[in-house]
């Protein structure tokens, strides 16, 4: 942890959630990397390093070439189903169940933080523990299909009417479900604090909210390995990883 408990900046962002009223928490995939999963854009490691988008993980990839997406996500969908919470998502988790945070804006898909117990989360890039068919739009949860396609590869299909069913993850050509996202939107402009934890802050619009947060008063903590644009305008930033920074952080308020 490159930030410690005793830095200005760590009791600065103690301090801002002892004393907030109604605290939201966005999390990227910064996150989720403790838990195994990997990240979209670190160098060297990330997804679109080794895979350009919208080859793989298009809306016009899934619609013409189904296999090559399905064949794409299979990977990542076994690393996620695997996964287990890592201790950033459990502290998250308790902060909330405690009245710290308020509600979790999420731009991850694997479902970690309800794993993990949180209650209040809002899954603005989708998720991959549900599918909805192309042809009758009949939704399924995933765990119906998922063990056939992870061990053998094999696309999942509408019971009813037989046409693929798509992961309900948000692909690149694709519009964020919209029930979601005004959610997202009407909790950054009423919280008096957003915790960025894990993102880069580079996928807009989800990239916006701490912004509008800011914009209508409240104060911004961010929380991550690399530099976003918020940085400057936060009100205090701890530079490091997210499974260490916040259980520390969580562990100061919960024994207070």
């Amino acid at each position: 942890m490159t930030t410690s408990p005793q830095d200005t900046a760590f009791q600065k962002a103690l301090s801002l959630l002892r004393n907030a009223k109604h605290a939201v928490a966005l999390t990227g995939a910064g996150s989720s990397t403790p838990s195994g999963i990997p990240d979209f854009r670190s160098a060297g490691s990330g997804l679109w390093t080794r895979f350009f988008p919208m080859e793989v993980a298009s809306l016009s990839s899934f619609r013409y070439h189904p296999e090559r997406f399905f064949d794409w996500l299979r990977p990542l969908a076994s690393h996620m189903l695997k996964a287990a919470p890592n201790p950033a998502h459990i502290s998250l988790a308790e902060l909330e169940g405690s009245g710290f945070i308020h509600t979790i804006i999420t731009q991850n898909i694997d479902g970690l933080h309800q794993r993990a117990g949180s209650q209040n989360v809002l899954e603005v890039h989708g998720t991959l523990n549900t599918l909805t068919c192309i042809g009758c739009y009949d939704q399924y949860p995933s765990g119906d299909f998922i063990d056939a396609y992870i061990e053998r590869g094999d696309i999942p299909h509408c019971p009813e009417c037989a046409r693929i069913l798509k992961p309900d993850a948000v692909l690149f050509e694709e519009q964020l479900p919209a029930k979601t996202w005004l959610e997202a939107r009407q909790a950054s402009e009423a919280c008096d604090l957003m915790i960025v934890a894990g993102s880069s802050l580079l996928v807009m619009p989800v990239a916006g909210l701490p912004a509008r947060a800011k914009e209508h008063g409240a104060d911004v903590i961010v929380v991550n390995k690399s530099e976003t644009y918020m940085n400057s305008q936060a009100s205090a930033v701890l530079t490091g990883d997210v499974a260490e920074i916040i259980p520390s952080l969580a562990a100061e308020l919960l024994n207070d």
